[in-house]
């Protein structure tokens, strides 16, 4: 048995243990919410800026076949373009 099912066994174990004894509460959650930072869906690449302060900061977007460039993003997801195209992205310490 690998060690990822060994631990996934046994967390599950202890959940239903827990669980018939009254002591864990379920409380449902967004299947999968958008993360920070840099990520693709299937077409599209996104950039995410978590932050609760309402700043703006710079990304450098790394491009396919095309110049790299830097933009100013706000709180929340921006769309950079097709996943196909954008091959990155990441804050470089400055805000704007």
């Amino acid at each position: 048995m690998s060690v990822r099912r060994l631990v996934t066994s046994a967390l599950a174990a202890t959940t239903l243990a827990l669980t018939s004894l009254g002591a864990v509460t379920v409380t449902a959650t967004p299947a999968a919410a958008d993360p920070c930072g840099f990520y693709e869906t299937s077409s599209d690449a996104f950039y995410n800026h978590c932050t609760s302060d309402g700043s703006r900061v710079v990304i450098h977007v790394r491009v396919s076949m095309a110049p790299d460039y830097e933009r100013c993003v706000g709180p929340g997801k921006t769309w950079l373009g097709s996943a196909s195209k954008i091959q990155g992205a990441h804050y470089v310490n400055r805000t704007c």
